[in-house]
């Protein structure tokens, strides 16, 4: 499997998985179940690309791990890691790798992100030695084939393209005939002998999915792909707040996202919480808060908001992307409506 050798500080042949997919698709969720399963000798490490500057998702799956000190997460907020030469993504997983020494390495790019760009970097030279890369999985919801949107969009055709493994997700919401058009449209636009295809409900996947090898087109077709240009070689680091909040606006790929991370003395109702998101026309929003009943995460994908519970959160963070830059515009004084008078200890 890996990795140490005789110098304790050497790492090799990782094996090491991208998982990605369109925003939406339940790419955290497909983790989560992943770390639900690791084997309970191995340490794994996680790193999370997310297209807002907001971190959220390394607070998800630091909650969902528990005491699990043998899973290790990273996040690059603020975009496509692999943008700019790939040195957010490469300081990242570097310092990562250092840090864990893990025994299996998952990648999850934003939804908006360059996957191909992302491969180029993993099978290039810099990390031949030390990663082993296996077969990438892509999560495809069959419902936005007949949505031209999402068939008209490269970063969505590249995500099912360079995957070993794609999988069906939400396939408990499909209709009788929207599966076999997802596989007819892989077949007619890619083919399908170099894949293997799923359905799966809820993120519910098989831990064997990650082992399968990379085609030998991820491992090299890819090397020599132009990085994207972006204009900082590094995003910025948002921290939480002693008072009050920050916030923070990003835009690509036809999307425009704002995020928000609040002062942990703050405390919201969740019962506004969920009627302002149930209200919002946006394409994705993710957040947890610090709630008068307690740690809650809110999650809107398809107009459709659901909630979780936590035991903990360090603080309050939101973050919501939408094609309409406009419909963000008004959001922040209706957060701020949205909060308790009364305020938790920080």
């Amino acid at each position: 499997m890996m990795a140490a050798t005789g110098d304790k500080n050497s790492i090799t042949q990782v094996p090491t998985n991208i998982i990605t997919g369109f925003l939406g698709v339940g790419k955290t969720t497909v983790i989560q179940k992943l770390l639900s399963q690791k084997p309970v000798e191995e340490r794994w490490a996680v790193l999370v690309n997310e297209f807002g500057e907001v971190g959220i998702d390394s607070n998800l799956f630091s909650s969902a791990k528990g005491q699990n000190n043998s899973v290790t997460i990273s996040q690059v907020p603020g975009g496509c890691m692999c943008c700019t030469n790939g040195l957010p993504m490469q300081m990242a997983l570097n310092l990562l790798l250092k840090e864990s020494k893990p025994h299996r390495l998952l990648i999850e790019p934003t939804g908006l992100g360059h996957p191909k760009e992302a491969l180029a970097i993993l099978s290039g030279e810099s990390y031949r030695e030390v990663l082993n890369l296996q077969a990438t999985l892509s999560l495809v919801d069959a419902r936005k084939i007949n949505d031209a949107r999402y068939t008209s969009n490269e970063t969505f055709n590249q995500q099912i393209e360079i995957a070993e493994v794609v999988i069906a997700n939400k396939a408990d919401l499909y209709q009788s005939n929207e599966f076999p058009l997802l596989v007819e449209y892989m077949d007619a636009k890619f083919g399908l002998d170099d894949k293997q295809i799923y359905q799966a409900q809820h993120g519910a996947v098989e831990l064997e999915w990650l082992s399968r090898a990379a085609s030998e087109k991820n491992q090299n077709a890819y090397r020599d792909a132009a990085p994207v240009n972006s204009s900082s070689a590094l995003p910025p680091t948002l921290d939480t707040p002693r008072d009050g909040f920050v916030s923070a606006d990003n835009a690509g790929e036809g999307f425009f996202s704002r995020g928000w991370i609040f002062n942990p003395g703050w405390q919201f109702d969740s019962v506004k919480l969920l009627s302002l998101f149930q209200g919002l026309d946006v394409e994705r929003l993710k957040g947890v808060f610090i709630t008068s009943e307690g740690f809650i995460g809110f999650n809107k994908v398809d107009d459709v908001v659901t909630q979780l519970r936590f035991n903990f959160m360090p603080d309050s963070r939101v973050e919501v992307i939408s094609r309409q830059q406009e419909v963000l515009a008004g959001l922040e004084k209706s957060l701020l409506d949205c909060r308790n008078s009364s305020r938790v200890s920080s």
